[in-house]
This record gives structure tokens, C-alpha cells and sequence, in this order.
């Protein structure tokens, strides 16, 4: 926790390297990214939820307290920098994507996954031109490289602050299928994505009993995944 250090702040847009970009301004100055760089968001929609997050802020400023502020610190100072890297390390979770793999047929933890998977994976193939490899059991199978191929390359379309988003979605979710299709998901929708990829954990709650520090983190981690998802909403705003 630090002393609140500013009185006013505001949303100025100003020029960047290559467009004009919103800056949260505190008393006048503008707000520089952790290496130093000016922080700039592309859109003025994120532009005011940055500037709103300062707002909230008391007496005391608590760092956790501006996610929003961190993830554009991240976009900016590593992401925007080298996108390919995040690219192929997303390619790893479709490579292993949750939704891909089942429990063993006979088992009823089955039927569930292909009633609530199924639809989700035909969906995202037909939207994307690809085919998934189910897998039922733990044994590992490759995906087809012409599917990894397509997918890392609409990870190379997407801007670094979607990127980011996505990276961030996939990492919670342990599916990169989840995560590109919470792009293009209202809030609403978005959070029967995060409950469909947490089926099978969910499941075994349901079986073995809850605990609540379990509870505490996987609603810890809902709530990361949907204001992720709210990132880049407000990016492609």
C-alpha cells in the first residue's frame, strides 16, 4: 500500500508511435507503464475504465487493487514487443486444450463433457475452418499441424492487447478454444465458457465435496477470466 500521491485524474488523447492513443493522466502527468513507457490504450473505452480505476483508489492506493493498469503495462512493455512468443506459446494449450479431452466413454463424467463440449468444439471448428482431435483417457495425441498452423495464425492477427487478453484466458482456463471464443462473447456468454472448461472440476466437487479455499480460488480465477474477457472487449470497442 502506498499514500495516494494525486488529486485530479483525467483521460487525455495523445500521440503515440504510430496513432493517437488515451493516456490516464494523474494531476497533469501522464501515466508511464513499470519499463517506462508511456501508457497508452487504443481505445478511449479502456482509456476510462484505466482512468476509473485510479478514481476508485482511497487514501491509500493498493497495487492489486489495478489490474486493468498491470495487464496494459504487460500488453505494451512485453507483448507488443515480441507477439510471436505468445503466439506459440498459446499454440501449446490447443495443443492440449481441456475441451479435447474426455473422461473414458463408459464413465457418466463422459456423457456430461459431450453434452456441454461437444456443441462448443463443432462450433469453433466450423467458425475457424479446423479439426480438433478428441481424446478420451490421459494418453496424449497430436492436434493436425495444418489446425495448429491456422490457429497461430489468427493469434498473429489479433492486436497485442487482444493477445494479451487471450493469453490470459487460456492460461486460466487451460483451453485455447475457450479463450478465442470468449472474443466475440457478451458477458453473459462469457461466463457459461469459463463453467463449461471448469465441467470436470466442477464434477469431482460435486462428488468428493467442496472445500473453501478451492471455492475462494476457483471463483478468484472466474472473476480473472472475466475481466480478461472485459479487456478485450473494451480494446476492440
Amino acid at each position: 500500500m502506498i499514500r495516494r500521491f494525486y488529486n485530479d485524474v483525467t483521460l487525455a488523447q495523445v500521440p503515440g508511435a504510430k496513432t493517437l492513443g488515451y493516456q490516464v493522466q494523474l494531476d497533469g502527468r501522464g501515466v508511464k507503464t513499470v519499463g517506462g513507457a508511456p501508457q497508452l490504450a487504443p481505445t478511449e473505452s479502456l482509456g476510462e475504465a484505466l482512468a476509473a480505476e485510479w478514481r476508485r483508489e482511497g487514501e491509500q492506493i493498493d497495487p492489486a487493487s489495478l489490474p486493468l493498469r498491470d495487464l496494459t503495462d504487460y500488453v505494451i512493455d512485453v507483448v507488443a514487443g515480441d507477439p510471436a512468443t505468445i503466439a506459440d506459446s498459446l499454440i501449446g494449450y490447443a495443443e492440449t486444450d481441456t475441451l479435447c479431452y474426455r473422461a473414458d466413454p463408459d464413465e457418466p463424467l463422459h456423457a456430461r463433457q459431450m453434452e456441454v463440449w461437444e456443441p462448443l468444439l463443432a462450433r469453433f471448428e466450423a467458425d475457424n475452418g479446423i479439426r480438433l482431435v478428441r481424446v478420451s483417457g490421459i494418453l496424449h495425441r497430436p492436434q493436425p499441424p495444418e489446425t495448429l498452423e491456422r490457429l497461430r495464425t489468427r493469434l498473429m492477427n489479433l492486436d497485442p492487447f487482444t493477445l494479451a487478453g487471450v493469453e490470459t484466458m487460456a492460461t486460466l482456463s487451460a483451453s485455447l478454444v475457450t479463450a478465442l471464443a470468449a472474443l466475440d462473447a457478451r458477458e453473459e456468454d462469457a461466463r457459461a465458457l469459463w463453467q463449461a472448461a471448469c465441467l470436470e472440476e466442477e464434477w469431482q466437487a460435486d462428488l468428493w465435496g467442496r472445500e473453501e479455499e478451492a471455492e475462494e480460488r476457483r471463483a478468484r480465477r472466474e472473476a480473472d477470466f472475466l475481466r480478461a474477457c472485459g479487456f478485450t472487449r473494451l480494446v476492440r470497442a
